[in-house]
């Protein structure tokens, strides 16, 4: 359920997205009709509906999402207010100037985001936030903590590359390609990680067993 939960604004994107693409002149008046006061010229054109809609309904999830934690009095995670502060900055340039390149761009910021935060907290404040997020469910060396830090930090650079890559090499002119490896080719890495993390962190935990 915390994944479900986690991919949440994820959903919400590639749904929208999806419905719009195969009702674009619909969601083309909905976002002309309720939205052209923000929007640049006033309108949009049919395709460019889809990955309008698809933003603003991810904005509204990640917003829901952080509405909702509060309301339970939970704690709201910094990477999630990170995910909404830079889903608003490029999905409202996305909105305003109608123009995909802008929200093609958030994911690779939020994964350099997150991989510049944990070099600063190790570097400059002696934390490992992998550590202080897992330690209380295992125990680790402090060696094998410090590999798992590099290992994340690697693997947010990286991904932020490949959507680069993605975006605008590899499907620079299909922004539904690149919608369809956001929602599948990045949970699908994401996943592989873990598992890999997960045989990675067994070896260990048995050798200090």
């Amino acid at each position: 359920m915390k994944f479900l939960f986690d991919i949440f604004p994820l959903l919400v994107f590639f749904g929208s997205y999806k419905w719009a693409g195969s009702n674009e002149e619909v969601a083309q008046q909905l976002i002309n009709g309720n939205l052209s006061g923000i929007i640049s010229g006033g309108a949009i054109t049919a395709s460019q509906a889809p990955i309008i809609l698809a933003t603003i309904t991810g904005i509204i999830a990640t917003a829901a999402q952080i509405g909702y934690l509060l309301l339970r009095g939970r704690k709201v995670d910094g990477a999630l207010w990170v995910s909404m502060v830079v889903f608003l900055f490029f999905g409202g340039l996305t909105i305003y100037f109608h123009d995909d390149d802008f929200i093609k761009w958030k994911p690779t910021i939020i994964y350099w985001s997150f991989a510049i935060a944990m070099v600063i907290a190790s570097r400059f404040f002696g934390k490992n936030l992998i550590r202080m997020a897992m330690e209380k469910q295992i125990a680790l060396p402090d060696e094998v903590w410090q590999r798992l830090n590099t290992a994340w930090v690697l693997f947010w650079i990286a991904l932020g590359l490949l959507n680069l890559f993605v975006a605008f090499v590899l499907f620079k002119t299909d922004t539904g390609a690149w919608v369809s490896f956001k929602a599948f080719g990045v949970t699908g890495l994401m996943l592989v990680f873990f598992i890999a993390q997960g045989f990675y962190l067994s070896k260990h935990i048995k050798d200090e067993a």
